[in-house]
């Protein structure tokens, strides 16, 4: 189809750091963006899950950010500037002819439907010899490794040794919606990293050692995979706990598509489930099974609240409010003693607490957090942290070990928020990880320096930014038991994390102005000051 040119917008009516979603002929639409004199042109929505990019954040060096879950794109050009995102939107020619915003697009990349464009491929490997990149772990940060390493040139090959049976996946939906079917969540088949990225997409492989000095990775088979760059993306396993029972058949851990299967088949209608853990991952699970007409779903929960430890209290109070209101029974603060078991010991009949309280239960799924896949570098010159972490710089590259990075749930990393070290357990980490690893493998490396978010489903959206983690205080906007405000986590005068339901697009926002170094100080946001009011927008503060 050929382009058509639309006059969509008086340029009076866009100022400098403005955006706005225009119509574009018959059910097209389009993002028109103003940095100082420049106009841009995009696609309306993000390529992650459809947000209205025009509810998002513009910012003046020329990022918009989606309101939802952080994705982020160059205005000018469309390209991926932060993860979720798998896909760049579409770029179209804008300019300014006697006072009209003219554009000029196909219609068709207008509509929502094709909202998304392939990725800047500016290699595919096709022709590669010899040894590359080695990446152990198929997740998120693989995939986003991957798109970067092609995106910006890298024309060796790509190995990838994942111990899934499947492409790369949308983790998040599987306790968000116990989703089952790995076709449903895979963001590209392993065809077409093959095809279109020249990947040697390996599953169902698991590597047990390194040679950090010969390069080369040694898996189960005995086979030795040599490499130029060594990416260890291993990810999570759930922790297991060491009570007697917990090997029964009904007692499931949830990382996997085979987990969903195995769970989903046990959760039905009449059945009794019982969720050892509170934690993000857990809860999420009770929202998804909750109208299944279960004959009960208790939570046994070492906090007196739900995300107590990373929320706090009041948040906690509220969201244990929503979830009894769907007729989840608490356990607060109780500690598992064992799994009770009938006499031949293979199926679990309920949780026995400390103190002797049982607990029927059909199902049992234990949601207690995970630990770092890192049990096959113990054997190597590779030193892990005390919890099974790996120690990177702010490259992501492992000290003292040539050409070796670690990303997502296993790298021990310098957060900007804090400045500290820390290991963080969050699918939009590990993929914004994958991508600056991309960048530095091929000479274009910069510190890492992205701030965390996260979301979870819990009755409304829970956003997350920042790192919260010793925060000393929290200033709560709004009203947590109607699941309707903005907390904000301080250490000192400092806001180092900002949470919100309802309230988008706060988060994002504040995102970004923790990036900048503009986020309002503890004081300014108890005295009443909105961030939403600090201008990250505008290039000449003239026009603002």
């Amino acid at each position: 189809m050929s382009t058509q040119t639309i006059a969509v917008l008086n340029e009076q009516d866009l100022k400098d750091g403005q955006m706005k979603e225009v119509e574009f002929g018959e059910g097209g639409k389009v993002l028109i963006s103003r940095l100082g004199s420049k106009v841009y042109a995009t696609s309306a929505y993000c390529t992650h899950y459809g947000a209205p990019l025009a509810k998002g954040t513009l910012t003046a060096d020329g990022r918009v950010v989606c309101p939802w879950h952080g994705a982020c794109f160059n205005i000018c050009t469309g390209d991926i500037e932060d993860a979720p995102a798998p896909d760049a939107i579409h770029s179209f020619k804008a300019e300014v002819i006697d006072g009209k915003i003219q554009v000029t697009a196909k219609p068709s990349d207008t509509r929502k439907e094709n909202k998304a464009r392939y990725p800047t491929l500016r290699s595919t490997g096709y022709a590669a010899q010899g040894p590359g990149v080695v990446i152990v772990g198929g997740g998120a940060g693989t995939l986003h490794a991957i798109e970067s390493l092609r995106e910006n040139g890298y024309e060796k090959s790509i190995t990838v040794l994942s111990v899934e049976t499947y492409a790369p996946i949308d983790r998040t939906k599987l306790s968000k919606a116990l989703i089952t079917d790995a076709n449903k969540v895979e963001w590209r088949s392993i065809s077409e990293l093959q095809k279109n990225f020249g990947v040697h997409f390996r599953t169902g492989v698991t590597v047990t050692g390194i040679d950090t000095k010969a390069k080369h990775v040694v898996t189960k088979e005995g086979e030795k995979v040599s490499y130029e760059h060594l990416v260890l993306a291993t990810g999570g396993s759930p922790r297991r706990l060491p009570l007697p029972g917990f090997d029964s058949e009904n007692v499931f851990t949830l990382r996997h598509v085979q987990d969903a299967q195995k769970i989903d088949a046990a959760i039905q209608e009449g059945k009794r489930l019982v969720v050892i853990g509170s934690s993000f991952i857990s809860m999420e699970l009770v929202v998804a099974v909750s109208k299944r007409k279960l004959a009960s779903i208790d939570v046994i929960a070492m906090e007196d609240y739900p995300f107590e430890r990373v929320l706090g209290i009041e948040i906690g109070k509220g969201l244990k409010k929503f979830h009894e209101k769907q007729g989840i029974k608490f356990h607060p603060s109780a500690k598992v003693n064992k799994i009770r078991t009938n006499p031949n010991a293979s199926v679990a009949e309920g949780v026995e607490l400390e103190g002797g309280v049982f607990i029927p239960a059909d199902v049992i799924v234990a949601g207690v957090g995970v630990v770092p896949a890192t049990e096959f570098l113990k054997s190597s010159s590779i030193s892990l942290e005390r919890d099974g972490g790996v120690k990177v710089d702010e490259f992501l590259r492992v000290p003292n070990v040539d050409n070796v990075y670690a990303i997502g749930d296993i790298a021990v990393y310098p957060e900007k928020t804090t400045g500290d070290l820390r290991r963080i357990e969050h699918w939009n980490v590990a993929s914004n990880h994958g991508r600056a690893v991309g960048r530095t493998i091929v000479g274009k490396g910069e510190p890492f320096n992205k701030i965390p978010i996260f979301w979870s489903a819990q009755g409304q959206q829970l956003r997350y930014a920042g790192n919260g983690v010793g925060y000393e205080d929290v200033i709560i906007k709004g009203d947590p038991s109607e699941m309707k405000f903005v907390a904000y986590y301080t250490k000192g005068d400092r806001i180092i994390a900002v949470a919100s339901m309802q309230f988008d697009p706060i988060v994002t926002y504040c995102s970004e102005l923790l990036r900048l170094g503009k986020m309002p100080s503890a004081s300014e946001i108890r005295a009443g000051k909105d961030p939403l009011t600090v201008d990250i927008s505008t290039v000449d503060p003239k026009t603002a």
